[in-house]
C-alpha cells in the first residue's frame, strides 16, 4: 500500500510542522515501510540548528524513523489513529548531516512483537548513502505496565 501525507495524517496523530514524514512509497502492514521526507530549506530546525550550517537534529532523524515505522502498526487491522510511545531506542548512528534540500528516505521492519511492545530497525538514506539507523522499541499503551512494581 502507499500512503499520502493526507492519508497519513488520517491514520497517526503527529501533524504539522512535527510530522516528519512526507509519503510512504510501500507499507506492508505488520512487517514494513518505504517512505520519505523531504527537507525544505524552510523547515522550523533549520533555522535554529545552526544558524550558517544548517543541518537536521539527530533526535528529529530518529523522530522520524519512529514515525514512519509506527505505519507498520497503524496500517493493521483497528490500529488507525491509535498512539504508540518510544520505549527504548539503541543502537543510533549518525554518519552524515541531513541539510536543507535532501530527501530522507527511510526502510523499516518490525523485529518482533509482543504484548503490545513492537521492536524495529530503522535506517535512512540521502542519495543511496546511509545517513542514520537505530533500533527501538514503540509501545501502545493500556496493553501493557512498564511502571516499576512496589513491593
Amino acid at each position: 500500500m502507499k500512503l499520502t501525507k493526507k492519508q497519513i495524517i488520517e491514520i497517526q496523530k503527529n501533524r504539522d510542522p512535527y510530522l516528519l514524514m512526507d509519503y510512504a512509497n510501500k507499507v506492508v502492514p505488520g512487517k514494513t515501510v518505504e517512505g520519505y521526507k523531504q527537507l525544505k530549506k524552510n523547515e522550523w530546525f533549520f533555522k535554529v540548528h545552526w544558524p550558517g550550517d544548517p543541518n537536521m537534529p539527530g533526535m528529529l532523524q530518529v523522530e522520524s524513523m519512529v514515525q514512519m515505522s509506527s505505519l507498520i502498526i497503524l496500517t493493521l487491522p483497528g490500529m488507525k489513529g491509535r498512539t504508540l510511545y518510544l520505549a527504548e531506542s539503541n543502537n543510533i548512528k549518525f554518519y552524515k548531516k541531513i541539510i536543507p534540500g535532501d530527501k530522507l528516505k527511510i526502510f523499516s521492519k518490525l523485529l518482533s512483537s509482543n504484548r503490545g511492545l513492537f521492536k524495529f530497525e530503522a535506517s535512512g538514506y540521502v542519495k543511496k548513502n546511509i545517513v542514520c539507523k537505530a533500533s527501538f522499541t514503540l509501545v501502545l499503551p493500556g496493553s501493557i505496565d512498564l511502571s516499576p512494581k512496589k513491593k
